[in-house]
């Protein structure tokens, strides 16, 4: 079996004031990649959930060509609206060259603690596929919540409300229409305008 270690190779993105926590399991190879930031390849849906549900445009996060992502707009977006990015794995056995969470096996998961520490506003925290929600309820000890919906915990003496959110992986069964729907209604319960 090929084996393909790698550690992270982003940042936290954690602007300061963020409410909410969104947590990838961990970027697809980087020839994949159409920016330098989360969600950067373009088969994912991402970027196109969110146009979806801010902007009633799936394209609003594209470049002029629609060929790549509108990396400075995404950021600026998420800054205002107080959303922090980040994966639940730190370091990865890839064990296909592929962007398939299934072939990840989590060598070093995220330190939940440190990243929260950066956050203190942050009180929502969302998975945004199976194994991101796997590494986070293994952290946490929280009960698994169905997809759509959330579950309060408390860590590190902090109530927590925990998302678990359809992946935007165009491999998981659900339309881009109907996963925004779900984002939406996620978005507005916590308080994020659309």
């Amino acid at each position: 079996m090929e084996q393909l270690i790698e550690v992270h190779p982003l940042p936290p993105f954690a602007p300061e004031g963020a409410k909410m926590l969104m947590l990838g399991s961990f970027p697809p190879p980087r020839a994949r990649w159409k920016m330098d930031f989360f969600y950067p390849n373009f088969q994912n849906d991402m970027w196109r959930i969110f146009g979806v549900v801010f902007f009633k445009d799936k394209y609003y996060f594209l470049t002029e060509g629609k060929k790549s992502f509108h990396e400075a707009k995404i950021r600026k977006f998420l800054t205002e609206k107080g959303i922090a990015l980040w994966d639940t794995a730190m370091e990865v056995n890839r064990q296909k060259g592929n962007a398939s969470d299934k072939y990840l096996e989590v060598l070093r998961p995220i330190d939940l603690e440190q990243v929260l520490s950066q956050l203190p506003d942050c009180r929502t925290i969302v998975a945004t596929g199976q194994k991101a929600l796997d590494i986070l309820l293994m952290l946490t000890g929280a009960k698994e919540p169905k997809v759509g919906s959330s579950t309060g915990t408390v860590f590190c003496s902090r109530q927590l409300r925990i998302y678990r959110m359809p992946s935007s992986s165009r491999a998981y069964p659900k339309p881009l229409e109907e996963k925004a729907v779900v984002y939406k209604k996620m978005f507005e319960e916590i308080g994020i305008a659309t």
